[in-house]
């Protein structure tokens, strides 16, 4: 369990500065997310909030977007760049359709 804290500790922690000033992490009641999100970044909420519910969403409408992001897909990426750009132009129009 030590390893996976320190994961997630690093994952925090390669988060860019302002998302870590900025963020604010809604989780379900699991004790593991306190001991690696700071206390000002972390709000503890349950399935009735809806707060999860919109990642969640976004979740499921990038991996039906961007095929590459499923198991055993016929798409996929040979080149880093590529794939990087894939989901990029997925996350840039997703937004903007928000937008409007």
């Amino acid at each position: 369990m030590i390893a996976k804290r320190q994961s997630a500790k690093q994952l925090w922690l390669s988060l860019p500065p302002v998302y870590r000033q900025c963020a604010i992490c809604y989780t379900d009641f699991w004790e593991s997310y306190e001991r690696v999100l700071p206390s000002s970044r972390h709000k503890p909420v349950g399935k009735d909030s809806g707060k999860t519910s919109y990642i969640e969403r976004f979740n499921n409408t990038l991996r039906q977007r961007v095929g590459r992001l499923v198991r055993k897909t016929l798409s996929f990426s040979k080149i880093l760049d590529n794939h990087v750009g894939a989901i990029w132009y997925f996350v840039h129009h997703y937004n903007a359709k928000l937008r409007s």
